[in-house]
């Protein structure tokens, strides 16, 4: 176990890039909370915001300033929330650690800390796995949005509450009584994820998701 490491984090998209967004803030807590936990110091983190999963290491900007640090630091650790935050492409996932493996450099993904660190035929399977699901994942909600702009013909915009559908809205309040603690963003993501996408086949807004909420605990 390292006493000492880099931290990064990554953001996908620009709409999640921002002092009111979670992404950074949920995969700064995560990281934190590990190192808490293991005695572990965090040396410095660097951040790539709004860039792809799919993106080479070398071709992002974060990752790229990280490696040129580490090559004048005795630290040889990364600390990542999850495998999916390092790259979400099984290829570029795969390639990248091998490199950084390659370099002496430890790579932990917190939430499961050994899935990079073992290199047995189990290990590599399921890394290979997680990264697969993964890529599935966003290929299946890429999609899905798809075809909701197929069948609407619009483009644009952001549904209004009114024109949410009642199974859509009873798993919004599904949601939030399972899980108190997700926020509006979370819970549009969530139903993004599960097919529940507004006319224009863009995730309902928050805003939305709140009006909702509210006029469902008036009634």
């Amino acid at each position: 176990m390292p006493n000492k490491a880099f931290a990064y984090y990554r953001t996908s998209s620009a709409t999640n890039v921002g002092a009111d967004k979670d992404s950074l803030a949920r995969q700064q807590a995560a990281v934190e909370s590990y190192c808490n936990s293991n005695g572990i110091e965090i040396c410095e983190a660097f951040y790539d915001a709004a860039v792809s999963g799919a993106d080479m290491i070398g071709e992002r900007p974060g990752f790229a300033a990280m490696l040129e640090a580490i090559a004048g630091n005795g630290v040889r650790s990364i600390l990542v929330e999850t495998a999916n935050r390092f790259a979400r492409d099984l290829i570029v996932q795969e390639t990248g650690w091998r490199f950084l493996q390659s370099q002496g450099i430890e790579l932990i993904a917190v939430d499961s800390p050994n899935a990079f660190l073992d290199d047995t035929p189990t290990a590599t399977l399921v890394r290979q796995i997680l990264g697969a699901v993964a890529q599935f994942e966003k290929a299946s909600l890429v999609a899905k949005l798809a075809a909701a702009r197929k069948r609407t013909g619009r483009m644009g915009g952001q549904t209004p509450l009114a024109a949410m559908r009642p199974e859509v809205a009873e798993r919004v309040q599904s949601l939030r009584d399972c899980q108190p603690g997700m926020t509006l963003r979370g819970i549009a993501e969530q139903l993004a994820i599960e097919g529940h996408v507004t006319p224009s086949g863009k995730p309902y807004n928050p805003s939305a998701i709140a009006r909702l909420l509210s006029n469902w605990k008036a009634s």
